[in-house]
């Protein structure tokens, strides 16, 4: 890594920090569980939730130039040696297509906002997410606050279709700024 970029590196990817661990609590990820997750960014989430005790996690990325810079963080080193960590490197929509009904405990899904993946917030997307699920399971969606600045209320949406998708006890977790469901 070159000198500008090292002292640079944590300004543009982040630092993991609590909250990825509040999501994965929030999930009660049990011992030897089958996890989900949509859109794994720098994979904190997916070495949270191995590190919560999963058995097995399933981390989607479509961009591999993503995945690229997650091998450049020193905090995503265990996201590709973790041997509980299964990198699926396709879209989301079709990697669901993909998976029987009822296989994951868990899912968390931490999508790009909105305006640039839309598909990932859809009723079908949803309706895709609870035929995996397990009965029982559990759901957190981060959504962040998107639009609270121009007087939209995105999450109202999600929540909706979460609902119309089958999700049970939908409710907003405000220090993880997303939604826990059931299935």
């Amino acid at each position: 890594m070159n000198s500008f970029f090292k002292r640079h590196f944590y300004k543009l990817v982040g630092l993991p920090n609590g909250e990825t661990r509040d999501r994965a609590a929030l999930l009660r990820v049990a011992k030897g569980a089958v996890v989900l997750d949509v859109c794994t960014g720098l994979g904190y989430s997916a070495i949270a939730c191995a590190k919560a005790g999963a058995g097995r996690v399933c981390t989607i990325e479509k961009d591999a130039s993503v995945l690229e810079i997650a091998k450049q963080n020193p905090f995503s080193k265990e996201l590709f040696s973790n041997p509980k960590i299964e990198i699926i490197n396709k879209d989301a929509v079709e990697a669901l297509r993909g998976f029987p009904d009822g296989f994951f405990d868990c899912i968390l899904h931490d999508p790009p906002r909105l305006s640039h993946a839309g598909e990932l917030y859809s009723l079908e997307f949803y309706k895709g997410l609870y035929r995996v699920l397990k009965k029982g399971g559990r759901l957190f969606h981060y959504t962040g606050t998107p639009g609270a600045a121009r007087g939209k209320n995105i999450p109202k949406g999600v929540k909706l279709r979460l609902g119309e998708a089958g999700f049970e006890k939908i409710f907003w977790v405000e220090n993880c700024l997303g939604f826990a469901a059931l299935k």
